[in-house]
């Protein structure tokens, strides 16, 4: 396990299964880290930008690192993306990509708008597990954050 200076990780995923998987890996690596978990992408613009049922910043702790899948309800993932890139607060957030899209134009579409990261989501289960491993020893483990000041409020 990591210890350290807690990361606050904004998960967006509409499959609650890939949700369970993700939030266990991740708790199971580093006790410290705070997982707020959004099932559409309108949820998470929300939550971002601190709108509607987010609208208490003092209860809305500003993410470290947004885990985002494509394809979301309500809003996609792509536009997310597009969104909190195009903001001038947001825009230094670090966003990794988590989706079962392997489609070549996904990828580059979500380069294009600025993720860090896309990592295709294994259809098997120790594949999956393992992926999760890894993701946590490389952005929890050895990644430096920029200075989010912000991020407990």
């Amino acid at each position: 396990m990591i210890q350290g200076e807690p990361i606050t990780i904004l998960h967006v995923e509409d499959d609650p299964a890939h949700a369970e998987i993700v939030r266990r890996h991740l708790k199971d690596f580093c006790v410290v880290n705070r997982i707020i978990h959004v099932g559409d992408g309108q949820a998470a613009l929300d939550y971002l930008f601190r709108q509607g049922a987010y609208a208490d910043s003092a209860a809305v702790p500003r993410p470290h690192l947004l885990l985002l899948d494509l394809r979301l309800p309500k809003v996609d993932g792509l536009e997310v993306l597009r969104r909190i890139k195009g903001d001038a607060e947001l825009k230094k957030m670090p966003v990794v990509v988590l989706t079962t899209s392997a489609v070549e134009s996904d990828v580059v579409n979500a380069y294009t708008r600025g993720a860090g990261s896309f990592l295709v989501k294994p259809v098997d289960f120790d594949k999956f597990q393992g992926l999760m491993k890894a993701f946590g020893s490389y952005w929890l483990a050895s990644n430096r954050f920029p200075d989010r000041g912000d991020c407990t409020t």
